[in-house]
């Protein structure tokens, strides 16, 4: 698994894109709504940013800011690191773990095409259960 390249591991389906001039709100339902934990922040086809569920908690919840008149371009993460399809997934685990996030953008040609994430080594009926599991403690 950790030999395979990122192009065999990554989220296409899942792959969610939004302009930096979208608010938090609007990308955090999107995010929601497809079940995912970061969006792609993109003007054109240019990726110019990257929006975590982490980062509404720790950005623009914390801060008490509004997340209906905040806008990704003022709270993403500018700059983010990438990958290319064609490194190892275990090349992306160490990335993200050296680097303290969970996902990271793929691009190709400069283009983002994909997203991989931590939660692509887990098993996919793991992932489930955990999954299953916090849907469970939340409606608690």
């Amino acid at each position: 698994m950790f030999e395979q390249p990122i192009r065999n591991m990554m989220e296409r389906k899942k792959f969610l894109t939004a302009p930096s001039n979208t608010t938090v709100s609007s990308a955090a339902s999107l995010m929601a709504s497809k079940n995912v934990g970061a969006i792609l922040v993109v003007d054109g086809a240019r990726l110019v940013g990257i929006l975590s569920e982490r980062d509404v908690v720790f950005r623009v919840v914390a801060k008490g800011l509004d997340a209906k008149t905040t806008l990704l371009a003022e709270v993403m993460t500018t700059e983010p690191k990438t990958l290319e399809p064609g490194r190892s997934y275990g090349h992306a685990l160490l990335l993200m773990q050296e680097n303290g996030f969970r996902h990271v953008p793929v691009v190709e040609n400069g283009r983002p095409i994909g997203i991989v994430s931590s939660r692509n080594a887990m098993d996919p009926d793991l992932e489930e259960f955990v999954f299953e599991e916090r849907r469970r403690e939340h409606h608690r």
